[in-house]
């Protein structure tokens, strides 16, 4: 574990360099909240009873934009790069396992990000937006857990779009198309629960959606405590599929790469 965990704290230090980054991004969620939470309580006005209530949609929203750079958008550049002009040979020349270098380097690029937006959006929508406090001590302690997990499911997720690097040109491609379809089955854009009943039940199997919506229904009460065990299975088996995935795709692409003719 020695030389994966040497890269996350590398990845790490580097990523955490980009505080004027961090700030303009902030200020454009910030933004991107209060529009979202505008929409939706428009529609609360408009509509009738609803499964979540709307104290538990405005906490559900800023979570949203607090964690928004943990969501799986884009494969590892750097990578990439290494695929597309060769240099990924010495990355194989190394005793490390590829596939767990990999997911080394997405951990940190999901976790540095993220630490710092989510910390002063959260004191900030607490404090000063209205956002509501966890629903009870056992829901947010159910909701850190789930949290992490969420974070090593992202991860999966990510390598995956990265080793489409090795069947493509650029891989934005794949980026840019799971990225539109987890946006809009993870909850990102509006909470699953608010979807129709037919629709709500099929999504929420899908693995996108413990990223975003189980987690943030747990922080609300909308899921309570006693069922946190089933977001927490669901969201561990789909790790453990699509890490297998990936680690099949990397091993797969290994075989077929070329570099230099060799």
């Amino acid at each position: 574990m020695r030389p994966y965990l040497a890269v996350l704290r590398t990845r790490c230090r580097l990523l955490l360099q980009y505080r004027a980054a961090a700030a303009a991004g902030l200020a454009t969620q910030v933004a991107w909240g209060f529009l979202r939470l505008m929409i939706l309580e428009a529609f609360y006005r408009a509509g009738g009873p609803a499964p979540m209530t709307l104290s538990q949609v405005s906490a559900y929203v800023w979570l949203g934009q607090a964690f928004l750079a943990m969501f799986p958008w884009n494969v590892d550049a750097d990578v990439r790069d290494q695929v597309r002009t060769g240099s990924v040979a010495y990355e194989l020349a190394r005793p490390i396992d590829l596939y767990s270098l990999w997911f080394a380097r997405a951990l940190a690029m999901r976790t540095a990000p993220t630490l710092l937006r989510s910390v002063p959006l959260l004191t900030a929508a607490l404090l000063l937006f209205g956002m509501p406090g966890p629903a009870s001590a056992a829901s947010l302690m159910w909701f850190a857990a789930s949290m992490l997990l969420a974070l090593l499911l992202a991860c999966a997720l990510t390598v995956i779009l990265t080793a489409s690097a090795l069947w493509t040109i650029s891989g934005d491609g794949a980026s840019r198309l799971l990225a539109a379809v987890a946006l809009s089955l993870s909850g990102n854009i509006a909470p699953l629960a608010l979807l129709p009943d037919w629709l709500g039940r099929a999504v929420v199997l899908l693995p996108f959606s413990g990223i975003v919506d189980l987690p943030f229904r747990l922080y609300s009460g909308n899921i309570p405590p006693e069922n946190a065990w089933l977001v927490l299975l669901h969201q561990s088996l789909w790790t453990v599929a699509l890490v297998a995935l990936g680690r099949g795709m990397v091993n797969r692409g290994m075989r077929r790469l070329t570099v230099m003719g060799g």
